[in-house]
């Protein structure tokens, strides 16, 4: 169906630009208005029309051409905004030549208007810039977790001006799962703020941590290899691999760092108890499923061994 209307549109383009071109030579006199001559206004009025329609067509052709091709919907929400602008460009550059009739001069207006512009509309044009970074640096891509200026949730969409974010955690939950709202950022906020990618496409994982209190009764190495074993019983392979990958991007930095295949615990002394802390990786969209598991076996593991793990009674907390 797409198809069909862009071929109509070329079609229709092509059958204006040839009756533009008639009206041009033809030599008659339907008289003036506003001391412009009527051929000329409708001729005019075709070539835009002309215009218009050939700039549709093409670009719904190309973009269901290259669509068609690319399965990722990272790379065709991409192309489709790029080609969009870049067809919207050759649009007004298209039209005002037609309407101008001088492309030098209408390259000269361009530019003095494009500088009085600029101080008029700062903020719409710092958004446009922001949206060529993140096509170009591309921070991030539609289906990543970010956190910007304190705002954090799923990509869903960005286009010339804004990006739209499905709200994580917020005011309204106290987990990191979805709130219901929907978050507008101009995109210019890339330009001057820090972009947390959570789920960054070279390594979509983040480390997470599990604490559990204990008292001082309790046999620690027993209490800390069972939280281990039961943390690599639930995600040890998936971990694993997600290592190996990061370990191949470390490689190809000057960053050297120890990093663990395996989840570890951590154990910190408080006032009246042990805190014994896993720490794991897991991708983002996983996290608070993967702590709630984990939280469930450790905790029904440690309770099975009254002798070896007890709890700070309420009194020492």
């Amino acid at each position: 169906m797409q198809k069909r209307v862009a071929y109509l549109s070329l079609l229709f383009a092509a059958v204006l630009g040839f009756t533009a071109g008639i009206i041009d030579r033809v030599d008659t006199d339907l008289g003036d208005v506003l001391s412009v001559e009527v051929e000329t206004l409708l001729s005019q009025a075709l070539l835009v029309t002309a215009v218009v329609l050939a700039v549709f067509g093409a670009y719904t052709l190309l973009v269901g051409y290259l669509l068609e091709r690319t399965e990722d919907k990272r790379r065709q929400h991409n192309l489709r905004n790029i080609l969009r602008f870049a067809f919207i460009i050759v649009g007004i550059v298209g039209v005002f030549g037609v309407l101008t009739n001088r492309y030098l001069g209408l390259f000269f207006s361009l530019g003095v208007v494009g500088f009085a512009v600029t101080f008029a509309l700062q903020q719409p044009l710092f958004s446009l810039i922001g949206w060529l970074y993140i096509m170009i640096k591309q921070p991030y891509n539609v289906g990543d977790r970010v956190s910007i200026e304190g705002s954090k949730g799923d990509v869903v969409e960005v286009d010339f001006f804004v990006t739209t974010l499905w709200e994580i955690g917020g005011e309204l939950v106290t987990s990191n799962q979805p709130s219901g709202r929907v978050i507008t950022l101009p995109n210019s906020v890339v330009l001057s703020s820090h972009v947390y990618n959570y789920s960054y496409r070279e390594f979509p994982h983040v480390w997470n941590e599990l604490s559990v209190q204990v008292a001082y009764e309790t046999d620690l190495e027993f209490a800390r290899q069972l939280m281990i074993d039961e943390a690599d019983d639930y995600l040890g392979d998936e971990m694993e691999r997600a290592i190996e990958r990061y370990r191949k991007r470390l490689a190809e930095t000057p960053v050297e760092l120890e990093v663990r295949e395996r989840p570890t615990v951590n154990l910190r002394q408080k006032e009246s108890w042990v805190e014994l802390t896993l720490r794991y990786l897991v991708h983002p969209r996983r996290g608070q499923r993967v702590r709630n598991a984990l939280y469930e076996r450790i905790l029904e593991r440690m309770n099975e061994h009254p002798d070896r793990v007890a709890f700070p009674v309420s009194r020492s907390r």
